[in-house]
C-alpha cells in the first residue's frame, strides 16, 4: 500500500469533504473541523467569508457531549486556520 499525500498548512494535514475541512492527525489526541457556512464570489471562485472552527477530541471512547473541547467563528478561511492551528499546538 502507498502513503497518501495530504496538503498541509503549518505541519497539519488538511483533507476537505464539500464545505468541511479537517486539520491534523488523527492520531494526535485532537482534530480541528472548519466549517465553510458562507461564501463570495471574487471572480469565478467562492471564498469563504464565515468559517467556524471546533476542536474535536479524536479518542472514541469520549462522550458524544465532550466531543467538542473549543469552537470560534472567524470571517475568513485563513484567520480560521490560523485559530486551528493554535489550538492544535497547545493542545496536542
Amino acid at each position: 500500500m502507498t502513503q497518501q499525500e495530504f496538503f498541509t498548512y503549518k505541519g497539519f494535514p488538511l483533507v476537505r469533504k464539500d464545505n468541511i475541512i479537517y486539520f491534523g492527525n488523527m492520531s494526535d489526541k485532537y482534530v480541528a473541523m472548519l466549517t465553510v457556512l458562507s461564501t463570495h464570489k471574487v471572480k469565478d471562485l467562492d471564498v469563504a467569508d464565515k468559517t467556524r472552527v471546533q476542536l474535536m477530541a479524536t479518542d472514541p471512547n469520549v462522550p458524544a457531549t465532550e466531543i467538542i473541547a473549543k469552537t470560534s467563528e472567524r470571517g475568513s478561511l485563513y484567520e480560521a486556520l490560523d485559530v486551528a492551528s493554535i489550538w492544535l499546538t497547545k493542545n496536542n
